[in-house]
C-alpha cells in the first residue's frame, strides 16, 4: 500500500511542482525523505530568504512552487517575506512540518500551537489534515487554492503522518480551471463608456505584466491614444515608461493621485487595486466628473475600493474587445530619450550606476529592484521595454531583493537578471548570497553603498519628524560578506570602472559594490 507521503510526491509531480525551497527542521524531514530524483530542493539559510527565493521564482515562470518550512518558529521567520508574495499574487504552497498527532495538544518542543491560525490573515487558505489518510487531499487543495487565488497557502502536517499506508485516497489526478470571463453585455458596455469618453485614461496594474498581457496592453494603449499611468507602489512594469503615451507611476497618496488624473472624464484601471497608498495625503478619492472603471480578477481588491465600479473579471478579453470594437485613433508613438544622468559629487549618483546599467545590459534583463530612496533616479534613467523586466517587494517588506534576484534567476535561465539593492535592505535577504553561490546562479549583484536608510530619512522629513535615530548604518563592507559567502566580489571605483565592469558576464554568481550619494524617493 503506498503511504502518504508517496502520494503526496506522486500528486507534486504530475502538478510539475518539482523544485522545492525550504529550510527543513527535525518535523519536515520525513516528508523529505524518498524524494524522487528528479527533484530539486534548494536550501535557503534562513526562511525570510527561503520564501523571497520562491516569490521570485513565481514570478519569473508564472506558476506556483513549493515552500518547505519548519513549524512555528520557521514558519514566524518566513512572514515578513511572506507579505510580499501576498501583494504580488504569488501562489506559494507552504508546507510545515507539525509534532506527531499526540504531541500537539501538549504543546510538546516544536509543536505548531493552533497551525491553521498562524498564518492568517495572510493567506488566501489555511489547514491542517484531520487524519493521515487526509494527506494527500488536503495537499492538493493548498496547491489549487494557491491556484486559483493567486496568493499564498499554508498547510501544516504532523510528521507522523507521512509514512502511514493508506488503503483509500481521493482521487488526485484531477484539475481544477478558473474562468472570470465577462458576458458579452458587459463587454459592450464597457466598449460603449471608452469609445463615448472624451478624454480617457488608462492605468495598468502588476497583475497585467504577470499574466503575460505587458504586449498587448502597449497595443491597446497605441490603437486608442490613451495616457497611460502605472499605479501606485508598483512591483512589476507593466508598460514601457519611455513610451511616449506613458504618463508616470501615480503617487501613493489620496489627493496626489486625484490631481493626477483632472481632466480625465474616464479612467480605465486593468489589472491594479484602486489603489494601494502609502502616505496619508487625504483628499477626494477622484476629480469632479471623473468616473473610474476597474477591470480585475482579485475579489478582495473590487470589494474593498472605496469609489468607483468594479468589473470582476480577466483583464484579457477586456483589452481584445477593445482592440477590436473601437476604431484606432491616431496618435504619436515612440519613445522619449532619458536625461542626461545627474553626477555625484564625493560619490556616484545612482542616476549614473542606473545609466551604466541602461548602456551596458541586455535589452532583455530582468530587474529586481529594492533600492527605494533611488526610485526617482531609477525612472529617470532606465529604459524598460519588456515584459517581465522588473520586480518590487509588493508590500515593502525589506528582505526581498537578494532572495528574489536568485529565484527569478533559477527560474528563467534563457535572461540576464540583475539585483539593484541598497545597502539597508541587502541585510535583510543577505543570507541568499549562499544560496546564490552553492547553486552557481547566474545574477549580479549591484549594492548601491550610502551609508543611511535613505527612504526613512525621507519619511522622517515628511512626517516632520527629521531628526530620530537609526537612520544610519555605516562601516558596511559587502564585498566581505559576499566572500564569506562564496560569491565573488568587487567594489566600482568609479563611473568607468563600474560600466567595465558591468560589461562582463561571469557564469555565476557576482556583487559589484558601488558607493552612491543619499537620495530621496522623489
Amino acid at each position: 500500500m503506498p503511504t502518504a507521503r508517496r502520494l503526496a510526491h506522486e500528486f507534486l509531480d504530475r502538478r510539475g511542482l518539482t523544485t522545492i525551497f525550504g529550510n527543513p527542521g527535525s518535523n519536515e524531514l520525513p516528508f523529505l525523505a524518498e524524494l524522487p530524483e528528479h527533484f530539486r530542493y534548494v536550501l535557503g539559510l534562513h526562511e525570510g530568504a527561503v520564501v523571497g527565493m520562491a516569490d521570485g521564482y513565481a514570478q519569473a515562470t508564472g506558476r506556483p512552487v513549493l515552500v518547505n518550512l519548519h513549524a512555528a518558529a520557521g514558519s514566524g521567520n518566513a512572514m515578513g517575506a511572506l507579505t510580499n508574495a501576498v501583494y504580488s499574487r504569488s501562489p506559494l504552497v507552504l508546507t510545515a512540518g507539525q509534532q506527531v498527532r499526540t504531541a500537539i495538544g501538549l504543546e510538546a518542543m516544536l509543536a505548531n500551537v493552533e497551525a491553521t491560525q498562524l498564518m492568517r490573515p495572510l493567506v488566501a487558505w489555511s489547514g491542517e489534515p484531520s487524519c493521515a489518510a487526509d494527506v494527500p487531499r488536503s495537499l492538493a487543495q493548498a496547491v489549487f487554492e494557491a491556484e486559483l487565488h493567486r496568493r499564498p497557502s499554508y498547510l501544516s502536517v504532523p510528521y507522523d503522518d507521512w509514512a502511514v499506508e493508506l488503503t483509500e485516497t481521493a482521487t488526485l489526478d484531477r484539475q481544477v480551471h478558473k474562468g472570470l470571463a465577462p458576458s458579452a453585455a458587459q463587454l459592450d458596455d464597457l466598449v460603449r463608456s471608452v469609445a463615448a469618453a472624451k478624454n480617457p485614461a488608462l492605468v495598468l496594474g502588476g497583475d497585467i505584466d504577470a499574466t503575460g498581457l505587458f504586449d498587448r496592453a502597449v497595443a491597446l494603449a497605441e490603437h486608442l491614444g490613451l495616457p497611460t499611468w502605472v499605479a501606485p507602489s508598483p512591483h512589476r512594469l507593466p508598460f514601457p515608461h519611455r513610451h511616449r503615451l506613458f504618463r508616470g507611476v501615480l503617487p501613493a497618496g489620496i489627493a496626489p493621485v486625484s490631481a493626477a488624473l483632472t481632466g480625465h472624464d474616464l479612467v480605465l484601471v486593468l489589472g491594479a487595486p484602486v489603489f494601494r497608498y502609502h502616505q496619508h495625503v487625504p483628499g477626494a478619492y477622484l476629480p469632479e466628473g471623473t468616473r473610474l472603471v476597474q477591470v480585475t480578477d482579485d475579489f478582495g481588491a473590487a470589494a474593498r475600493a472605496p469609489m468607483g465600479e468594479a468589473l470582476v473579471a480577466d483583464p484579457a478579453p477586456v483589452i481584445e474587445a477593445l482592440l477590436a470594437k473601437i476604431p484606432a485613433r491616431e496618435t504619436q508613438l515612440g519613445y522619449v530619450e532619458n536625461p542626461e544622468p545627474k553626477a555625484g559629487g564625493k560619490a556616484l549618483h545612482p542616476e549614473q550606476v542606473f545609466a551604466a546599467l541602461r548602456a551596458t545590459q541586455a535589452d532583455d534583463t530582468r530587474y529586481v529592484v529594492e533600492s527605494t530612496s533611488t526610485n526617482s533616479a531609477w525612472w529617470r534613467q532606465m529604459d524598460l521595454r519588456r515584459e517581465g523586466s522588473y520586480f518590487f517587494p509588493a508590500a515593502g517588506g525589506l528582505g526581498f531583493g537578494l532572495p528574489a534576484a536568485v529565484g527569478v534567476a533559477m527560474g528563467s535561465p534563457d535572461r540576464p537578471v540583475v539585483g539593484v539593492i541598497g545597502d539597508g535592505s541587502a541585510n535583510y535577504g543577505i543570507t541568499a548570497l549562499w544560496s546564490a553561490a552553492h547553486y552557481r546562479v547566474p545574477v549580479t549583484f549591484v549594492i548601491l553603498r550610502n551609508g543611511v536608510y535613505g527612504a526613512l530619512r525621507w519619511f522622517g522629513d515628511l512626517l516632520g519628524t527629521p531628526d530620530v535615530p537609526g537612520t544610519e548604518i555605516p562601516g558596511l563592507d559587502f564585498t566581505a560578506i559576499a566572500a564569506g559567502y562564496g560569491v565573488e566580489a568587487t567594489t566600482a571605483r568609479d563611473e568607468d570602472d563600474l560600466r567595465a565592469q558591468l560589461k562582463t558576464t561571469p557564469d555565476g554568481p557576482r556583487l559589484i559594490q558601488v558607493d552612491t550619494e543619499p537620495t530621496t524617493p522623489e
